[in-house]
């Protein structure tokens, strides 16, 4: 639903509270009183048909209709039966926002022939256009703006971390947490199990309109991925998005989805989609507080190099561990800092070196000289100070010191304050002060390595990936999708042994040479052509489906005869084989039998590959070790699609398959990209076919002659939905230029980052001006990243490429379009290399852009053009831009509508009016 009307909830002027009364109970009444105790400016009415005149000191009125004025937002407290009447009524005179804090068991439950209570809140809901947060929402609290509209039970103190969840209960704990330590928000928001307002709409809202450092998210479930993913990607482009899910393992999720075949745990998608969207998961509720505090207090690191310095070697050590383990790295210190260290006689355990153990001696004044030391060094980027309280050097008195002294350490401090009595009130200092403090030195290197991993995995996504390795054609997709039509046509939800191995070699995936036969007759025939032992696998029904494992995949159920020898042989395992089909399974029917050289020698490794569908996040890559006499569930890493090698390579490098390939491999560079480019394929593959709901090649031989598929399944199913919209390739087409200039028009992607700095260093001053408005000689590799890995569900952009004699590529020319959460408008940009202006070039790119978002709907375009770039008004001229002087910017706005609206309030936020 987008960002539709949001405004209202965060910036009311006016509320209403419905079913708010004086009783000691009333959920309404606690929000009329957070109102007051928050200080909110605006007007406040009670409405509760018991007919108070008063609720609080608040006008109260019987009917929502004798409302004085319509309110900005609603916040709804009745009785649950009651809810899609107060909806209505809400709609019917004007109210854009209703915040639902009514719960109740029997929400869902559909009775005497009526629909269920929520799905009569979302049809009156669309009758008017109203958003709805909740119902079992907490409410939302936004300190900046003295609103506290919720049952919290005490207040909040402003912030810059938004906290959005959706359990009230983990929300009321949060604040309660957060209280103790002077900690503040700038958004709390719990959704509880709304009808309309979603997780991805208040991030697309906050991420837009709020000035937020970070954000925590708690989840329990995801409705739509797509959408989910859009906004999170988007959200953690500008700010630390850090998240907490439950319902991690099956007994604590009650979504009740269909597993996700061969994922023994889907949790681990949850993961691959976080780390995909560049937000650090934290795992349980003590992480999340101490990570909050982390964000609210730490500066952003720049490494992941940690100091400590302790008054014990013991607590210093317990917290290396952790750093280790967790893949941190103790800092080196430099010469410079190890001398001073050792002339200052600091050091008890290890002079010069790291962990700085002081002893049990040290005084607070020592603690302050030894930091002094070691945050001057420039290989370090945070200092852990590990305490424990001794006579000379008490608790209190020591954080007393270090926050007196703050000002003089160069680097992010973090404390850890062992103990319970003494240790309090030397954590509620630091916490005050804005340093930083944990209970134990395991958690404060646990929270070092949140702000180290963000930083991992925004470095990943900032990545310029290599040249893929393999691009599909219109005729290849065309094979395969006739294929698969050919199969569903005749009733099959699988492909056949031998069709599957055609998709794979149309998508260069190599497969073991086999036969495919029918009797045993014909299995004879063939076996004399085949040299050397062979292996017979019967095709069934029941065998074409991937990541189906037996518990005995040894028997002779498992449908496969290995080291026959002779035509004989064959021709008796095919009668075998086919005989135990019947007799297992009679209702089945046998497809085929493959015959195949036995795959052996050359030291192979053995891996497994593919495709599965999850019910959440839709299609998703699989790898890891192969065969099917071990767990392949146990080293099983996975990725959202669409991949490019970068991103192949995480995958890769995560599993036991990569550390034997390093450790064992003659050439492991070598093999890891033949996995890398499989993978890359794989994702292509399920890219192109939608209707492709699995695909196993298992077990797959990795040698030193290249990776081959001995065995694979693919099934079918309706056409998958993305997580992560995949590269468009029907965009993509061929034109000629008025010089005769043969150019392909295509969607940008993350492998063009080189073309884009090639092509940049060939436009002139003037250019790069009327582009950037400001002279930009060279891109920065965050520029390189926000300009080639676009989010193609609300950015688009077209570049034109030509390729040169010598059979490289170069990019004359690009179009860009930003498009607003709620397809409303589009900005764009464009821009031609200095040598082919002229030549039709950004005609052409402009059309095609123009057609490109009328076709997904958006209401209108705009750009913004310097008055003296002529050209550029003259080329909107022509194309029917409205082209206007802005006296605030000083530049010349183009404006082209695209199409038109179908509603009041796209109308009005065309017409820049409050919605």
């Amino acid at each position: 639903m987008g960002t539709r009307f949001l405004r209202h909830f965060f910036e009311p002027r006016t509320v209403a509270v419905v079913g708010a009364s004086e009783k000691a109970h009333s959920i309404g009444g606690l929000v009329i009183r957070n109102l007051d105790d928050a200080g909110f400016r605006g007007s406040v009415w009670a409405v509760n048909p018991k007919g108070y005149s008063t609720v609080f000191g608040h006008p109260c009125v019987s009917h929502i209709r004798d409302l004085p004025e319509t309110p900005d937002l609603a916040v709804v407290a009745s009785p649950p039966h009651t809810l899609p009447k107060v909806i209505g009524q809400l709609g019917r005179v004007g109210v854009k926002a209703a915040l639902v804090l009514s719960a109740g068991s029997y929400l869902d439950d559909a009775r005497a022939g009526h629909e269920s209570i929520r799905d009569r809140m979302l049809a009156a809901a669309r009758e008017s256009g109203i958003r709805v947060l909740g119902p079992e929402c907490m409410g939302l609290i936004v300190p900046g703006r003295k609103l506290n509209a919720s049952y919290a039970s005490q207040l909040v103190k402003a912030g810059k971390v938004a906290y959005l969840g959706q359990s009230g209960m983990l929300g009321n704990a949060m604040i309660d947490w957060a209280a103790g330590r002077g900690i503040g928000f700038s958004h709390l928001i719990t959704v509880g199990d709304s009808v309309d307002v979603m997780l991805p709409d208040l991030l697309d809202y906050i991420n837009q309109y709020a000035p937020t450092q970070a954000i925590l998210l708690h989840l329990e479930r995801i409705q739509d991925a797509l959408h989910f993913m859009t906004a999170l990607r988007d959200a953690s482009r500008h700010r630390l998005v850090l998240t907490i899910k439950s319902g991690r393992t099956p007994e604590s999720d009650l979504s009740n989805l269909p597993p996700t075949p061969g994922i023994a745990n889907r949790d681990v998608v949850f993961d691959a989609a976080f780390s995909r969207a560049g937000v650090v998961r934290v795992n349980d509720s003590d992480e999340l507080f101490d990570a909050l505090m982390t964000l609210s207090q730490m500066k952003p690191l720049k490494g992941d190099r940690l100091a400590i310095v302790s008054n014990g070697l013991g607590p210093a050590m317990l917290a290396i561990d952790k750093l280790i383990s967790a893949g941190g790295r103790l800092a080196a210190f430099s010469e410079k800092t190890h001398d001073a260290l050792c002339e200052g006689d600091f050091d008890m355990s290890k002079p010069g070196e790291n962990p700085v153990d002081l002893g049990g001696n040290a005084t607070p004044e020592t603690f302050v000289e030894a930091l002094e030391i070691v945050a001057a060094d420039p290989g370090v980027d945070a200092v852990l100070v590990v305490h424990a309280p001794t006579r000379l050097a008490p608790s209190k008195a020591t954080a007393e010191a270090l926050i007196d002294n703050r000002k003089r350490f160069r680097r992010n401090l973090l404390t850890s304050w062992m103990g319970l009595e003494s240790a309090l009130d030397a954590r509620h200092a630091c916490s005050v002060a804005g340093i930083p403090t944990y209970v134990s030195p395991e958690k404060a290197v646990k929270a070092f390595m949140h702000m180290v991993d963000y930083q991992r995995v925004q470095a990943l996504l900032q990545e310029t990936p290599p040249s893929l390795p393999f691009a599909t054609t219109s005729d290849i997709r065309g094979e395969c999708r006739e294929l698969i039509r050919l199969a569903k046509a005749e009733g099959r939800d699988s492909l056949s042994h031998s069709e599957t191995a055609q998709v794979l070699e149309a998508y260069g995936i190599p497969v073991a040479p086999g036969q495919y036969v029918q009797t045993p007759e014909e299995g004879a025939a063939s076996a004399a052509r085949v040299e050397g032992p062979m292996a017979l696998k019967v095709v069934h029904e029941g065998n074409c489906v991937p990541f189906r494992y037996r518990r005995h995949p040894h028997k002779l159920s498992a449908g496969l005869l290995q080291d026959l020898t002779s035509p004989e042989q064959v021709a008796a395992g095919i009668a075998q084989l086919g005989d135990k089909v019947r007799e297992k399974f009679p209702d089945t029917d046998v497809r085929e039998f493959c015959l195949q050289p036995m795959q052996r020698g050359k030291h192979s490794l053995q891996v497994c590959a593919g495709i599965t569908r999850d019910p959440v996040f839709g299609p998703v890559i699989v790898f890891g070790i192969g065969g099917y006499k071990v767990n392949v569930l146990a080293d099983r890493q996975v990725a959202l699609p669409p991949l490019n090698m970068t991103l192949a390579a995480d995958v890769v490098g995560r599993t036991h398959a990569a550390r034997l390939i390093r450790e064992h491999s003659s050439d492991p560079e070598r093999d890891l990209d033949r996995l890398c480019e499989l993978l890359v394929k794989l994702s292509q593959m399920a890219s192109d076919l939608l209707e492709l709901r699995g695909l196993e090649l298992n077990p797959l031989l990795l040698n030193r002659d290249g990776v081959i598929a001995v065995d694979f399944a693919m099934d079918l199913g309706t056409p998958a939905r993305f997580a992560i919209m995949p590269y468009p390739e029907e965009l993509r087409e061929w034109v000629t230029l008025k010089n005769g200039m043969e150019v392909e028009v295509r969607p940008i992607r993350a492998e063009d980052a080189p073309l884009i700095t090639s092509f940049h260093t060939q436009l002139s001053e003037e250019s790069i001006r009327f582009r950037y408005f400001h002279n930009k000689s060279d891109l920065t590799q965050r520029d390189l990243s926000i300009l080639s890995h676009i989010n193609y569900d609300r950015q688009m952009a077209f570049i034109a490429e030509h390729q040169k004699p010598d059979g490289g590529k170069e990019m004359l020319g690009v179009v860009r379009v930003w498009n607003d959460p709620d397809n409303i408008r589009t900005e764009f940009s464009i821009i031609v290399r200095d040598d082919m202006k002229g030549q039709g070039l950004g005609s052409l790119l402009m059309n095609k852009m123009i057609a490109y978002c009328k076709s997904v709907g958006t209401l209108e375009m705009i750009g913004k053009i310097m008055v003296d770039n002529h050209p550029m008004r003259a080329l909107m001229k022509h194309l029917g831009f409205r082209c206007r002087y802005n006296m605030e910017e000083q530049v010349v706005d183009a404006v082209l509508r695209l199409n038109e609206p179908q509603s009041e309030w796209q109308r009005h936020r065309l017409e820049s009016l409050p919605d």
